[in-house]
């Protein structure tokens, strides 16, 4: 009996590989779009183009076969891996459009190994690989640094050193952008840190506006950098203001630096900084120096130190200025005492001066007189009051206020003991005793 002869047909995929030999691309890719839907057959049939050297071919099946039903994550993959070897330019669109349905960590490899920079940073960001995302951005910033993006994705790293990296990569990249970025790291920055960081690279000046908008948290680092570059610039307006605002500072580091400065309202901010440690003294002995008579005279009279105020007197006549003299008398009023204010302007001939001072004293004691006779007076009209008048109940004395007189109560001989009427006699050796009760 002859054998059977059984009639073989040709799989979709040896007809795809016939067409692909025969150059026949139209039919192999009628036949491509029937396997690529297949994610076990995908492999065989680009590394079948592949070897061929038909990269054009297959990127056109793949792209026609990306709208079908039963599109998979591998063709996309692929895709993907294929522009990055062969048309690069395309990439980034493909990503942007298709990046969830991608093997992300697949094509990583792919856009590293191609250097394609700029997409590996928006994979690593779609992936939340954002310290790998800053990484590549500051090795490759011509090719993948972007000022919106980067801003965004350094405020999620986890790595906090990664700011201090980035504040160096700003410093020689794009030094006159780093304040916008400090405004971005500033929450989780450590200001002691970059205070000393920026100190060590000599920028402190650029980073000006940084240390003005973290100087509420009140820092002492921030506070003594920022007060420094205020007085280089002899911005003494702004540096008073500072002072007063923010008060965490070595104040008399400050105070002795500032005065041995050469402008005026530099040594007045010396003075001031000294009153504020209480170091009244030295503060008056720094407004003389530099004629603050003003300052002199309120920093002694908030001193609340006689001496120190009536010694200011004496420096005001040996200066030979008397208006300050009187101006200080009013300013000390209460430290002052009036025997010395006296004394003081009869010896320099100045009482005209000293006038106005002694008619408010003279006013002021007699006030006190006045009050004082008043309270005696009040006090004689109350002890003018009539004493209380004497009632007895019985034989007790009791007080009363009232004028009438009240009858004597009888007796209850029923109750408790009966009162005696007459003395009791006499024990032997003994004086009489009086009846119950005072006698008055």
């Amino acid at each position: 009996m002859k054998p059977r002869h059984v009639c073989s047909f040709p799989s979709t995929q040896q007809v795809c590989f016939a067409c692909v030999d025969g150059e026949e691309f139209r039919l192999a890719q009628i036949c491509g779009l029937h396997i690529v839907i297949h994610a076990d057959e995908l492999e065989d049939l680009i590394s079948y183009y592949q070897d061929r050297g038909y990269f054009e071919e297959l990127i056109a099946l793949l792209e026609a076969a990306l709208g079908l039903e039963r599109a998979h994550m591998g063709m996309f993959t692929e895709l993907a891996i294929l522009y990055s070897k062969f048309k690069p330019q395309k990439m980034r669109e493909h990503l942007e459009l298709f990046w969830s349905r991608v093997n992300i960590p697949k094509v990583l490899r792919a856009a590293e190994q191609s250097h394609l920079w700029a997409e590996l940073v928006f994979l690593y960001d779609k992936y939340e690989e954002y310290d790998n995302a800053v990484i590549t951005m500051m090795n490759h910033a011509t090719d993948a640094w972007k000022e919106g993006m980067f801003k965004d994705i350094i405020a999620k790293v986890a790595n906090v050193e990664l700011y201090y990296k980035s504040l160096s990569f700003y410093l020689e990249y794009k030094p006159l952008l780093i304040n916008d970025l400090l405004t971005i790291l500033s929450p989780r920055l450590d200001h002691n840190r970059a205070v000393s960081f920026f100190s060590k690279m000599n920028k402190l000046k650029l980073v000006k506006p940084y240390l003005r908008s973290v100087q509420n948290h009140n820092n002492k680092a921030v506070n003594e950098a920022l007060n420094n570059l205020l007085t280089e610039e002899e911005d003494y307006q702004s540096l008073r203001a500072s002072i007063d605002a923010y008060d965490n500072f070595d104040t008399i580091d400050l105070a002795q630096r500032l005065e041995k400065h050469e402008l005026i309202e530099f040594r007045r901010i010396a003075a001031y900084l000294y009153k504020r440690n209480n170091r009244w003294r030295q503060s008056v002995e720094l407004c003389k120096k530099d004629k603050l008579y003003k300052d002199a005279m309120l920093f002694a009279a908030e001193s609340k130190d006689a001496e120190l105020a009536e010694t200011l007197l004496q420096w005001f006549l040996e200066e030979d200025r008397k208006e300050c003299f009187a101006a200080c008398l009013f300013a000390s009023y209460d430290l002052l005492h009036p025997d010395v204010v006296l004394e003081l302007a009869w010896r320099h001939n100045i009482m005209d001066f000293a006038m106005p001072y002694f008619i408010q004293v003279m006013r002021e004691y007699l006030t006190k007189v006045d009050k004082l006779e008043e309270a005696e007076s009040f006090r004689k009209t109350e002890d003018d009051v009539k004493e209380p008048q004497q009632i007895v109940f019985g034989q007790q004395l009791m007080l009363t206020s009232a004028t009438t007189p009240v009858a004597p109560q009888p007796a209850y001989p029923a109750y408790g003991y009966p009162a005696p009427t007459a003395a009791a006699p006499a024990a032997a050796g003994y004086p009489a005793q009086p009846a119950y009760g005072f006698n008055i």
